[in-house]
């Protein structure tokens, strides 16, 4: 039975959402158990849920029962509301940028990455980033789709757009809708994208896909990624975003690998570092998490020194997430004492990526940016 709605708690309120779109209704308790009950009792729809979905996406729901209109997502112990979850690290191009360094093809089976999703499911995930490596290569894409669908998520999807034209694809995109699919460009030309990715025909490819997936309606999004070796196309980008209709956002700071690596550092153009703002905290590892290919629970994308093995644990290994992530964002090591600290614009795991790089200091730190302005 596929859904209109999700109902589904979120940080301490109740929000009804519908899947492919970011706006909400956020519910009082009182109208969530309202609708509980109702979908419980095999009940049709409250009339202030037809006349809330009305005002707030312009459609007319079929009269049917809240049980089948409706897929209510249950509370979690854990809280984790949002996560980002890496289904495969394998690529098929391969860029000057990458923070993944190494990319090998492994990781769970299709039978394992649907173990995963109820894992997530069970954590209290309602908002979804699935992504890579390249997430549309894995052969499990589709059915991870839509399974993560059919359990009421929120699904975002990061991509290179080079797969975005296969009738396949857009079967899975235009049946179970992402709220937003992201694609990361790389250029302008066929010479500057081709180059800069190390993979022929890559532009022809991307455009083709980017086209294809705006004609079928799909919610798409470009990031821009500007660098050494792109810089010189910047204008010409978002000239692409405009033609196609679509948001844009762009990526100027180029960070190290997961592994402290420095290679991907070359890509900087320093003429698009600009001062960041303050970092203030952030939910990593308390109402976020992140997953790795196999498995494995970190609180983001940069801090997995430490990590939960879902497949093994379960969403109980979760309870100690938050005391990883509080451990995790101290100041330590060369950071620790710094009177700039309190105004710092990175949080301590990426301070950390860009000392193993042993970056310069004005990529992050306002010690160098200090120094680069004198």
């Amino acid at each position: 039975m596929v859904h209109d709605l999700i109902a589904a708690p979120f940080l301490g309120s109740h929000v009804v959402l519908r899947p492919g779109r970011l706006e909400a209704i956020k519910l009082p308790e009182r109208r969530f158990r309202e609708l509980e009950l109702a979908s419980a009792r095999g009940e049709t729809c409250p009339p202030w849920l037809l006349e809330a979905a009305k005002a707030r996406w312009g459609i007319g729901l079929p009269v049917r029962r809240a049980a089948e209109a409706v897929l209510i997502r249950r509370p979690s112990l854990f809280g984790h509301s949002r996560g980002s979850w890496e289904l495969n690290l394998g690529c098929n191009f391969n860029c000057d940028h990458c923070f993944l360094g190494e990319r090998p093809f492994a990781g769970l089976d299709e039978a394992g990455k649907h173990s995963m999703l109820r894992t997530l499911r069970d954590a209290g995930v309602l908002w979804l980033q699935m992504t890579g490596g390249e997430p549309l290569i894995d052969p499990h894409f589709a059915g991870a789709a839509r399974l993560a669908h059919g359990l009421g998520m929120m699904i975002e999807v990061k991509t290179n757009g080079s797969r975005l034209a296969r009738p396949e694809v857009l079967d899975v995109l235009t049946a179970v809708r992402p709220y937003r699919v992201d694609v990361s460009l790389y250029g302008a030309t066929e010479e500057t994208y081709d180059g800069f990715t190390h993979t022929r025909g890559a532009f022809k490819r991307a455009t083709a896909g980017l086209a294809a997936a705006v004609a079928a309606g799909v919610p798409v999004r470009l990031s821009l990624i500007i660098t050494a070796q792109t810089a010189h196309e910047q204008g010409r980008m978002r000239g692409m975003a405009d033609d196609l209709g679509v948001p844009y956002t762009e990526y100027t700071h180029m960070s190290p690998t997961i592994y402290g690596g420095g290679e991907t550092l070359k890509s900087q153009s320093p003429a698009h570092l600009k001062p960041l703002s303050r970092f203030e905290g952030c939910n990593a590892g308390h109402t976020f998490l992140h997953v790795d290919p196999h498995g494995r629970a970190s609180i983001c994308k940069v801090a997995r020194d430490e990590q939960v093995d879902l497949t093994s644990e379960g969403a109980q290994g979760l309870s100690r997430l938050g005391v990883i992530a509080d451990g995790l964002m101290l100041r330590t090591g060369g950071c620790s004492g710094c009177r700039l600290s309190a105004n710092c614009s990175v949080c301590r795991p990426l301070a950390k990526r860009y000392q193993e790089a042993k970056a310069p200091l004005r990529n992050y730190c306002q010690h160098g940016q200090k120094e680069s302005a004198a």
